[in-house]
């Protein structure tokens, strides 16, 4: 059976130790806002967007640079000191979109992966002429995966880059401590953060393309179902984001009627695992669900397949485990083609255009002024043309049409919170290591399982 994976965007209860709220202390919420209560914790503990999800990330990232990201700058009156600083500074001026992510520690994955995307397509902006008159360049912001660095990381970025224009990365490690910051400073921010915490809390200048932990853990849940497995065992890293995934996981296996054989956290810090494979070896499930960044799923899953009699249990990752970097070192650790009839993950697929196409009609890459033409164009008005590109959508707008965007995660439906989940996408890695489409899973079938 070839190796599947499910785009997801669910959202999962956080554990306790979540966010970090002594920082938040410090801020100044803008007006509206809702502060978020987190606190440290010890080890490694990141999670916002899975380096496995560098596949995912890089087309999420570039989606929202090339549009998105097209907002954060603006020759109207800014929503932001420094969109209104790089505005002024006509076409000498270049806008910066910050990657504000981890560089170092536990994650250090995620802001170099961002950073990669963000240089890709500002490059193309820029050959394209720039925005109105402004080109565009990118600056990494090392938030170090710990909110007790990301807070000063986040004010010094914003005290030293007086021609900021966009925000991009802040990962569930730090997105609850930064959050606040970015909206403060009425500056646009597309967070690469699956936490359930930002499903109820509005900030105003705040946007996910992707889906909370939940959901995909519930997508995670979808596919065993759909592969007949009835014997979990979960083995996640102890990072925040991806202790995210186990309640909501543990909660869906016992709605679906499934049996959880077990349940192991792995130490990103860790150089081998054989104890916590072995007890999920001996608990004989009938696959393993998993998300460790780093090292850590090679080691995990090679020492699994060891004690199994070289035989590999069959694994369904997160939309993380979907990256170039996270199929060559467990390919290399278990066998490129063991991997290719054993493994699975979801993942989530997002749109490009939308915010682009929101600029257009609103006539402006003001944010406060193009935000609300988002979800319009997302989510259609009656008698909306359906458009599949930026070309499309283009073209009929210029011929005065009301359109509807829906790029290949299909229909949005943005909640008031600006979320807008989309659907999983299954797909397959082969033997070289290719990403195949092989299935969607529904909202009917997610609900049925929240």
């Amino acid at each position: 059976m070839a190796a599947r994976r499910l785009s997801r965007r669910p959202v999962a209860e956080s554990p306790p130790y979540s966010l970090v709220g002594r920082t938040l202390a410090q801020l100044e919420p803008a007006e509206g806002t809702i502060t978020l209560t987190t606190w440290r914790t010890s080890g490694a503990e990141r999670h916002g967007l899975r380096p496995g999800q560098a596949r995912h990330a890089v087309a999420l990232c570039a989606a929202v640079l090339a549009t998105a990201g097209l907002a954060a700058c603006s020759s109207s009156s800014s929503s932001s000191t420094s969109a209104a600083a790089a505005a002024s500074a006509g076409s000498q001026g270049s806008v910066v979109v910050a990657d504000l992510a981890p560089f170092s520690g536990p994650d250090a994955a995620l802001g170099p992966t961002y950073l990669v995307s963000c240089d890709g397509t500002t490059a193309a902006i820029n050959n394209a002429g720039g925005v109105l008159g402004h080109k565009f360049t990118c600056k990494g912001v090392d938030t170090r995966g710990d909110p007790a660095d990301a807070v000063p990381a986040t004010t010094q970025m914003f005290a030293t880059t007086p021609n900021l224009g966009l925000v991009i990365g802040c990962t569930s490690d730090e997105a609850a401590s930064v959050v606040p910051i970015i909206n403060g400073h009425k500056m646009v921010a597309f967070c690469m953060t699956g936490q359930s915490e930002f499903d109820s809390v509005h900030f105003p200048y705040f946007y996910r393309l992707v889906p909370p932990d939940l959901e995909e853990s519930y997508a995670m849940v979808a596919i065993a179902q759909q592969l007949g497995y009835h014997k979990i065992a979960l083995a996640f890293g102890n990072d925040i984001g991806s202790q995210t995934f186990i309640q909501p996981a543990v909660s869906a296996i016992s709605k679906a009627g499934m049996t959880l054989a077990a349940n192991e956290t792995l130490d990103l810090n860790a150089s081998s695992f054989r104890t916590e494979a072995d007890k999920i070896v001996t608990a004989h499930p009938d696959v393993i669900f998993t998300e460790a960044l780093g090292p850590t799923d090679a080691t995990f899953l090679s020492e699994v397949k060891q004690l199994n009699g070289g035989k590999m249990i069959p694994v369904i990752g997160t939309s993380a485990d979907i990256s170039p970097d996270w199929y060559k070192s467990v390919a290399a650790a278990v066998g490129a083609s063991t991997l290719a009839t054993s493994f699975h993950a979801d993942n989530l697929v997002t749109e490009t255009n939308l915010a682009a196409l929101a600029m257009v009609e609103a006539k402006s890459t003001e944010p406060s002024v193009y935000a609300p033409y988002i979800e319009k164009i997302g989510d259609g008005t009656p008698g909306a043309v359906v458009v599949y590109s930026f070309a499309q959508g283009l073209a009929a707008l210029k011929a005065g049409k009301a359109i509807r965007y829906e790029g290949p995660g299909g229909p949005t439906s943005f909640d008031s919170f600006h979320d807008s989940t989309g659907i999983f996408q299954i797909d397959a890695y082969n033997t070289t290591g290719a990403v195949q489409v092989t299935g969607n899973i529904t909202a009917t079938q997610l609900r049925a399982l929240s």
